[in-house]
């Protein structure tokens, strides 16, 4: 038995990024389900803390700041030394680290619980921090969302249904309620950014997307992004016919989430902005380029992610070597009938 009684005190820890912690709250509600009396935190960057402020199935959120470690060397180890200290304060009795990297090993081994769980093949060492190694054999053959699924498994909760739950503030919903009343239905979320430049399709595809949206079935496209991508969403909203409503780089994580909880569709590279529109169940379809969707799609869009069929698909590879090549052949007629069925699903309901 991996626990010999129901655990008091339990920490995940999945720093980020946006979509990844979007993959692994299912895992939070099967706690919740498994350990209705614990208490469970999660080790968050504290960019991404707001997406779980609120969380029905949450007691506390432990942020961590990453920007301390651009300061002096000083700062930074003495940042980390009043970190540990406050994981080892709060007493877990079992920590669960997603994330799998030397970092976050480290926190799991400076919260000195007694049963510490992680994959068997995390990276950097951390497996090392670790009482309890979960192996998975078909790490490269399953979703992320299932792979994180079997922490929940080994716990003893493979009966449980994986659920995703997102709290949505009633505050920024009604925001965003008042800023779209005039929009006209169905509204189309759309993110053209990525960090990686190979995850990126370029903007006239989108625009040429969502154009044949506007002509076959009217609509809104909202433009959601970091501000980062401000730029991309200009050129984007100059080429588009319909009405559209920029908020890329104007809201929070807390009000992009009301915005994506509004959205009748999501189109958007494979990034954060999908993995949260999809963990709200709205209904995705994306241009998956470097990454698999078998890997990381739209969970719950599983025909959402439409793949390139060039031999380097899938490469994660985040410079191309041979020039972006994939781009002539996941063209805008290759995606568009994905999203054509979205849409007439949409105006069916």
């Amino acid at each position: 038995m991996l626990l010999r009684r129901p655990p008091r005190r339990i920490a995940v820890i999945k720093p980020s990024a946006l979509g990844d912690i979007a993959h692994a709250v299912p895992v939070l509600t099967a706690l919740r389900e498994l350990f209705p009396a614990s208490h469970i935190s999660w080790v968050v960057n504290k960019a991404y803390e707001p997406l779980l402020a609120g969380h029905p199935h949450l007691n506390a959120t432990i942020p961590f700041d990453r920007g301390a470690y651009k300061r002096s060397p000083l700062k930074a180890i003495t940042y980390s030394l009043r970190f540990a200290d406050n994981l080892r304060r709060r007493r877990f009795d079992l920590v669960i680290d997603l994330q799998g990297l030397l970092r976050t090993g480290l926190m799991t081994a400076a919260t000195g619980a007694a049963v510490r769980v992680g994959f068997a093949n995390s990276r950097e060492g951390s497996r090392h921090f670790y009482t309890h190694r979960i192996k998975v054999p078909d790490a490269e053959r399953v979703h992320a969302v299932d792979r994180y699924w079997r922490v929940v498994e080994t716990l003893g909760g493979g009966h449980l249904t994986k659920r995703f739950v997102l709290p949505v503030a009633a505050n920024e919903s009604a925001a965003v309620d008042a800023e779209l009343a005039a929009f006209p239905r169905p509204w189309l979320a759309l993110a053209p950014g990525a960090r990686w430049l190979t995850k990126r399709w370029p903007v006239g595809a989108f625009a040429e997307v969502a154009n044949r949206s506007h002509s076959d079935f009217g609509g809104t496209v909202l433009l959601v992004g970091a501000a980062d991508d401000i730029a991309l969403s200009e050129d984007l909203q100059s080429r588009l016919i319909g009405p559209s409503h920029d908020y890329t780089g104007k809201t929070g994580i807390a009000k992009m989430v009301a915005v994506l909880s509004r959205a009748d569709a999501m189109l958007s590279n494979d990034t954060g902005p999908l993995h949260v529109a999809a963990a709200l169940g709205v209904p995705c379809v994306s241009p998956y380029l470097c990454t698999k969707p078998a890997l990381h799609g739209p969970y719950n869009s599983p025909a959402g992610g439409v793949p390139t069929t060039v031999p380097c698909a899938g490469s994660y590879l985040r410079q191309c070597p041979h020039g972006m090549l994939c781009l002539a052949d996941l063209t805008p007629n290759k995606l568009w009938p994905s999203l054509q069925q979205v849409l007439r699903t949409c105006r069916r309901s």
